[in-house]
């Protein structure tokens, strides 16, 4: 009953929680503890220090995607490019030294037109002066010089190889009066074909690799084709023919030791001069079939040489005139051709046109 005779409006008891025995013994421990903290004491900064924390390890990284191949550094790429402008102006230097020489040469000798043959060379109080002009280094280009000369070299020997023959001959017909049909051909062929092989295939293949003339490589290989022929029949030797051959001075053996020798000589020089000219001759084939040089080419070549020669327009012209006019004569129906009122330049051409079709 004791509950029910308590007041139920009187004061109640002020009951404070923080006066508990356990909470008050833990807030003044830790209440000494912050009075006595002091963060300029020795102790306080080793403890401090001892207790710093430590980083975790990472993990090492690595590239997403591997290089396949190392690039060259900085320093090497700009070394290479300065050596290779240095290469490339020492080459340019090069050039226009080559081209002022050149230019000086062409000063120095004038310009094509007016420039001086110097082959043959023959002395200043000769009478009879250069007729060519030849210059391996100015005209023909590096590539095919060394070519050039051999079948210059070839055409000398060829001249020498005539001379030798001559003079085998003479001791031929010395020998015996009925050969002399060989001494007076053996004189012709000299003076035949020591000029003849000049013009027809020496200067030929000079002019088609100067000027990379089709016309003049074909009619170089057409000339010296049989110039090849000519070789073989002369080192074969057949009597009666001029030629100190083999077969010419083998027959000699008995008769004359020493005309068969010296003619055997003369046979083993035409024998070399047949074996130089097939080499030489596709020396200069294959020359030729890397300069682009075709047949229809030199078709256009010649046609457009002949065509433009005032000579052959003149001669054409004239011949076509008077074959119309005996054609015509006596005949009341048939007039004047319409042609004959053109120019000689344009009645050629009329004349070509009228041929082509």
């Amino acid at each position: 009953m004791s509950g029910f005779d308590s007041n139920p409006f009187a004061d109640p008891v002020d009951v404070n929680p923080f006066q508990d025995p356990s909470v008050t013994e833990v807030t003044a421990a830790a209440a000494d503890r912050v009075e006595e903290f002091n963060p300029f004491s020795e102790n306080t900064t080793l403890s401090i220090q001892t207790a710093a924390t430590i980083p975790a390890p990472t993990p090492p990284s690595q590239p997403a995607v591997l290089p396949t191949s190392q690039e060259p550094s900085p320093q090497g790429a700009v070394a290479a490019a300065q050596a290779e402008l240095h290469r490339q102006q020492e080459e340019l230097e090069r050039k226009a030294a080559e081209l002022d020489r050149k230019e000086q040469e062409l000063q120095r000798r004038g310009t094509s037109a007016g420039r001086e043959n110097n082959w043959p060379p023959l002395p200043k109080i000769f009478p009879i002066k250069p007729c060519f002009y030849q210059d391996f280094a100015e005209e023909i280009p590096l590539d095919y010089q060394r070519v050039c000369k051999l079948m210059y070299y070839l055409w000398m020997l060829h001249c020498v190889t005539l001379f030798l023959n001559l003079l085998a001959c003479l001791a031929y017909f010395t020998t015996d009066p009925m050969y002399g049909v060989d001494f007076g051909l053996a004189i012709l062929w000299f003076i035949l074909f020591t000029p003849a092989s000049f013009l027809c295939w020496y200067r030929p293949v000079y002019k088609a690799f100067k000027s990379d003339s089709s016309f003049s490589f074909f009619f170089f290989f057409f000339v010296f084709f049989f110039q090849v022929a000519v070789y073989i029949i002369q080192s074969v030797g057949i009597p009666k023919w001029g030629n100190s051959g083999w077969i010419a001075s083998i027959s000699m053996i008995g008769s004359n030791l020493a005309v068969a020798v010296v003619m055997m000589v003369v046979a083993g020089f035409f024998t070399v001069c047949a074996v130089l000219s097939v080499i030489l001759l596709k020396m200069v084939h294959s020359k030729y079939r890397r300069t682009g040089a075709s047949f229809q080419k030199a078709q256009h070549e010649f046609s457009q040489g002949v065509l433009s020669n005032g000579t052959f327009q003149n001669t054409a012209a004239s011949v076509v005139t008077s074959a119309a006019q005996g054609a015509c004569e006596g005949s009341p129906f048939c007039g004047p051709p319409s042609f004959l009122t053109l120019s000689p330049p344009a009645q050629a051409v009329a004349l070509s046109a009228d041929l082509h079709i």
